[in-house]
């Protein structure tokens, strides 16, 4: 009799607040801290997503034998694959745009001073993309890696070229991809500091 009396009875006001302050404290660490681990997932995300089109640009241009690039553009925060039949025909989007994820993400290295090793002598984004002018001129506030028709990255004269990179970052980390004269492709990520710590992905 006297149990069910008390049970009836329900929880003190104590413990009602006390549940309710032990709740706050949690929330106020766990929220911080989950919107760090969304920034961290959609930053590496959209950096595996790119490494997946430069693979799939690499790939489609020895398989049709014919020049690809993955052209991105900072002004839209996105880039998309191009390819084109021959040397003098114009270049082709091939699918849609891929946009970044987050507000806060921009193509770019920040503050870090030096590429990955045995990358780059000297960090810096791929060259700009040029247009299907006769010559060729630099499309601005673009960045291209082209492959030739056997896969291998060239320059903007045919030559092969080990030192594309494109570079994205949200402030705290910074990923690069870098592809060497061979064609290997290589996702690298660093806190976004001066002197960075890169490691492959």
């Amino acid at each position: 009799m006297i149990g069910s009396t008390r049970a009836s009875r329900g929880y003190t006001m104590l413990e009602v607040i006390f549940v309710v302050a032990i709740t706050g404290v949690v929330s106020a660490i766990a929220v911080p801290m989950m919107g760090n681990a969304l920034g961290f997932f959609r930053l590496d995300g959209d950096a595996r997503a790119l490494k997946n089109s430069v693979s799939t640009a690499r790939m489609q241009a020895a398989a049709n034998f014919a020049e690809t690039r993955i052209y991105l553009d900072y002004t839209t925060s996105a880039y998309h694959i191009e390819s084109k039949a021959s040397s003098t025909a114009p270049w082709v989007p091939q699918g849609g745009m891929t946009y970044l994820s987050a507000y806060n993400e921009s193509y770019g290295f920040g503050v870090v001073g030096t590429a990955p090793p045995n990358t780059q002598a000297t960090i810096g984004q791929s060259g700009n993309c040029l247009n299907n002018a006769s010559p060729a001129v630099a499309i601005a506030s673009t960045s291209c890696i082209v492959f030739n028709s056997r896969g291998i990255p060239i320059d903007a004269n045919g030559a092969p070229l080990g030192s594309n990179a494109l570079y994205m970052t949200d402030g705290a980390s910074v990923y690069g991809l870098t592809v060497s004269a061979t064609s290997s492709i290589k996702l690298w990520k660093t806190l976004a500091k001066a002197a960075p710590s890169w490691i492959q992905q």
